[in-house]
């Protein structure tokens, strides 16, 4: 390892040195002494040897992993991790994954490194982006324009500490791509917390030239939602029947619709900065916290008896737990990958395990009467999904064509080429009917999973997040988004449903809704798409319509028990006695119900 070189104003650390201390800074204080040694005997148990040099392949790691063959993801996390290794000093990417590259790569992929770095950005969206890119550099290593992320490549040269970054093809720049700077904050923020800002390398590709290939995008997000549940120390090898027949082929329509919101894979080949940078944050916040777990396999050897210690003792493998079902039930919407999918931008302690089927039309009926009865009095947050298959224009059955008169007349095209679409919403508060106020907060999300996954916060620009109204109020039904319905028709007014800038409705006989996205209009209660920047609305026909209740047993059974009181007190009024004679009682008890006397203008009952 070099040595830095003296003067007056102290050392200055070679990237060699600075690499070196803060890997023993993320060792010392990212892991507890078990954990530590745990991650060595693990490393020693894999690592494959070169004269002195200790190092783990790519088929090593896809193994102990446990990443399935059928994605075709193991050349994609190797090149993550061999970009990871090389943390804060990008430009020596890809390295050879020694024992203290692999610190790097599990601190990163854990998220353990906020324990140290305290200050600053320390967010990891844009280097999770720099190791999955490829760049156009004019020619690739394969000659055939595409991105080299083959084995071969690597283990068959030399372990050397740097070597240049996989080579890519040529794609389009993406508008503002050049306003992003290229300098990564997480590994300024490192290098701050060494006080050797002055080592940091202005030498990485412009992350301007930069993109994610669409396919290798598409691998991943299949891994990702496969491993969104996984807890610590949980096989992924238990999953293993998701990844074949129906479940296959749902986890690949899932991934599409999940790519789409980063890319038109029509229009262009791969994603750029700006798109990763402006979809990561507000639509999939979570995507990525499925390597918490499967990276933290490397801080528990199998070699250690973890019963025999108390201090820093982890709890025991799932495998070993009796578990519950990932999803009580399967249903007409939410299947396990769809499960996923919302994980990514709603916390999975909150969904996995954790929810109850409501309210699902295909089984109460498609009624207001029918949602109220199953959704009402559930205590705990709720997602409601509802599905369906767009409506032609103009509309040719006499329904749609109903149901089309009470919306204002279509002037936005539909929002993609997709026939079917799925809409949710996630509300936090307890449902029940609103008659001249909203209910719902800002952290009501509107959201869309298909075609196009993408998430529409709350705003504060209106407070018209959610409306329950039943008929004969004006315009009944569902609304999110949308001013709240009048309780009458008004005279001079328009007879069109009033649809918000970003809005969802569904009618009260629950056949129809109509998704509304007015860009232009700058917003309503819910913030415009940051990724499509147009105006479109999609009119559809409900297919499926379910509401899932975000708890367990503790909220079922306090609904259970609400339901029960407001049963023992509806009874009690049906078992109001009159006429028994005492005639002093029945027109006491006339009186309290507002029925004669005082309580009711127009006269008494003698």
């Amino acid at each position: 390892m070099g040595q830095g070189q003296s003067n007056p104003e102290g050392p200055h650390l070679t990237t060699a040195q600075v690499s070196h201390e803060l890997a023993l800074r993320f060792a010392k204080r990212c892991f507890t002494p078990l954990e530590l040694y745990s991650f060595q005997d693990v490393f020693k148990s894999l690592a494959d040897h070169q004269g002195s040099i200790a190092y783990l392949k790519e088929d090593t790691i896809a193994r102990f992993l446990e990443i399935p063959d059928i994605l075709g993801a193991s050349s994609i996390i190797f090149q993550m991790i061999s970009y990871l290794g090389a943390f804060p000093f990008g430009k020596d990417a890809p390295v050879v994954l020694g024992f203290e590259q692999m610190i790097m790569v599990v601190v990163i992929m854990t998220q353990r490194y906020q324990r140290v770095l305290k200050k600053g950005n320390r967010d990891r969206t844009k280097l999770l982006f720099r190791s999955l890119a490829v760049y156009d550099r004019g020619e690739s290593n394969n000659g055939e324009g595409k991105p080299d992320t083959n084995e071969e490549a690597h283990k068959e040269e030399e372990p050397s500490a740097a070597s240049s970054h996989v080579a890519g093809f040529s794609v389009d720049d993406a508008v503002n791509d050049e306003d992003e700077e290229d300098d990564d904050d997480l590994a300024l923020a490192a290098l701050e917390s060494l006080d050797a800002i002055e080592v940091f390398r202005h030498g990485d590709t412009p992350i301007a030239q930069a993109s994610i290939p669409s396919d290798n995008l598409k691998k991943l997000i299949m891994l990702l939602i496969l491993i969104a549940p996984l807890r610590t120390q949980e096989s992924l090898s238990r999953h293993a029947s998701r990844l074949s027949g129906d479940q296959l082929e749902s986890l690949r329509r899932t991934a599409d619709n999940i790519l789409h919101a980063f890319v038109n894979v029509e229009k262009s080949p791969g994603v750029k900065i700006h798109q990763f940078n402006t979809v990561i944050p507000i639509s999939l916040p979570f995507m990525f916290n499925g390597f918490n777990a499967v990276f933290e396999h490397f801080l528990f050897s199998k070699n250690i008896d973890f019963t025999k210690r108390r201090d820093s003792a982890p709890p025991p493998p799932p495998d070993l737990i009796v578990d519950q079902p990932l999803l009580p039930q399967i249903g007409e919407i939410l299947d396990l990958n769809v499960l996923s999918q919302l994980s990514f931008f709603l916390p999975g302690d909150t969904l996995f395990r954790r929810l109850r089927l409501l309210y699902s039309g295909g089984d109460a009926g498609f009624s207001m009467g029918s949602f109220e009865t199953k959704v009402f009095n559930w205590r705990a947050p709720t997602i409601l999904l509802v599905s369906g298959n767009r409506i032609s224009e103009p509309p040719t059955g006499g329904q749609e064509r109903a149901f089309s008169d009470t919306l204002p007349p279509k002037r936005f095209p539909d929002s993609s080429k997709s026939s079917h679409v799925v809409f949710g919403v996630y509300l936090s508060q307890p449902w029940h009917q609103t008659h001249k106020e909203c209910i719902g907060d800002t952290d009501t999300l509107l959201f869309q999973l298909e075609p196009v996954h993408e998430v529409f916060h709350a705003s504060t620009i209106n407070k018209d997040y959610v409306s329950f109204t039943k008929p004969p109020t004006s315009h009944a039904g569902i609304a999110f988004g949308s001013p709240h319905p009048k309780p009458k028709p008004t005279a001079g007014m328009s007879h069109h449903v009033s649809l918000g800038a970003v809005s969802l409705m569904l009618d009260s006989s629950f056949e129809f809704g109509v998704f509304t996205h007015n860009y232009t209009s700058g917003g309503g209660a819910f913030h415009n798409s940051q990724s499509r920047k147009n105006d479109w609305q999609d009119r559809f026909e409900i297919e499926s319509l379910e509401v899932w209740g975000c708890g367990g047993d503790k909220e079922q059974e306090e609904q259970r028990q609400r339901w029960e009181w407001e049963e023992r007190e509806a009874e009690a009024r049906r078992r109001v006695n009159l006429g028994t004679g005492d005639i002093e009682a029945d027109r006491a008890l006339l009186e309290m119900a507002g029925l004669i006397g005082g309580n009711r203008s127009g006269g008494s009952m003698n």
